[in-house]
């Protein structure tokens, strides 16, 4: 009796064991921001994106001298012209503000809309790569390495920089 106890102690401990081997998952982890960061398409798609913002710098740079040279010489005949015209000029000065802080406004917009667009193609390729990778090598889950607090699956970047040929 004592026999059959300790066999069927170890039975059960034997399907246990089996049963939470396999209900742990095969996780890894991936920096995606480091992967996309160092596909090519990434780099050229930032360096379109500087271009564009250092034009739309070069605009808004050129509104502002516009605006200041405007407000200087407005000061400087202020006295020579009557109130009425004065508060006209002022009005003018009013609206050349809210047109350069639309500008400014619509430039950021633009700005965000070009990123998104340049980037989703990028990300796409990227995803694609570590499903590609995760699946040849047998992980079920795949985390973003940069909201992990420990990390002790494997990192699969080096695979999927392979499979991007980077």
């Amino acid at each position: 009796m004592k026999q059959f106890k300790t066999l069927l102690l170890a039975t059960a401990l034997c399907i246990g064991t089996i049963s939470f081997t396999q209900a742990q998952s095969k996780v890894a982890h991936i920096n995606t921001q480091e992967l996309i960061a160092a596909m090519p398409a990434a780099k050229a798609a930032q360096a379109e994106l500087e271009t564009l913002g250092k034009t739309y710098q070069n605009d808004m740079q050129a509104m502002a001298t516009e605006y200041q040279n405007t407000v200087k010489q407005f000061d400087a005949e202020a006295s020579t012209k009557t109130d009425e015209e004065n508060q006209k000029r002022y009005a003018e000065l009013a609206e050349k503000q809210q047109r350069i802080q639309q500008f400014q406004a619509d430039a950021r917009q633009d700005l965000a809309k070009k990123e998104a667009e340049l980037f989703k193609p990028i990300q796409e390729k990227a995803f694609a790569a570590i499903n590609k990778v995760s699946k040849a090598l047998g992980y079920e889950y795949v985390l973003e390495r940069t909201t992990l607090i420990v990390a002790d699956g494997k990192d699969i970047l080096t695979e999927v920089k392979k499979e991007l040929g980077i």
